[in-house]
């Protein structure tokens, strides 16, 4: 072990890519999971800043969920569909969790926080 290595292994996030409209409107519809929802412009050192906290903070939870992964530059469509959707207004970066059909916790910037989205979940259900 080197001396800036950690001692607890990291977490590999199981990003899926969101990519089209369809994909975005049956993941707010289900019903039987949780959606996590990270929109990341590939641009901007903050929203990077904010990506490696959440993957860092990353602890998969005991239940299901879909943690989508937006990259803004090439779907603002999408983003734009999301807010339409869940009535949340478009933020960058920004993570946005739906479960059953209700958003349950979104935030932006430096408040995003995977510990925190996960609890939200575990609040809910």
């Amino acid at each position: 072990m080197g001396f800036f290595s950690r001692s607890s292994e990291k977490q590999l996030v199981p990003w899926e890519d969101l990519t089209s409209e369809q994909q975005l409107i049956d993941a707010v519809n289900a019903t039987d999971i949780a959606v996590f929802i990270f929109k990341h412009s590939t641009r901007c050192s903050i929203s990077t800043m904010a990506k490696s906290r959440f993957e860092r903070e990353w602890n998969t939870p005991d239940f299901q969920f879909k943690l989508f992964y937006l990259d803004l530059l090439t779907y603002r469509s999408i983003s734009n569909k999301i807010e339409e959707l869940t009535g949340v207004q478009h933020q960058s970066p920004q993570l946005i969790v739906v479960n059953n059909g209700k958003v349950v916790y979104s935030e932006s910037h430096s408040a995003i926080s995977a510990t925190d989205s996960i609890q939200s979940l575990t609040k809910t259900n």
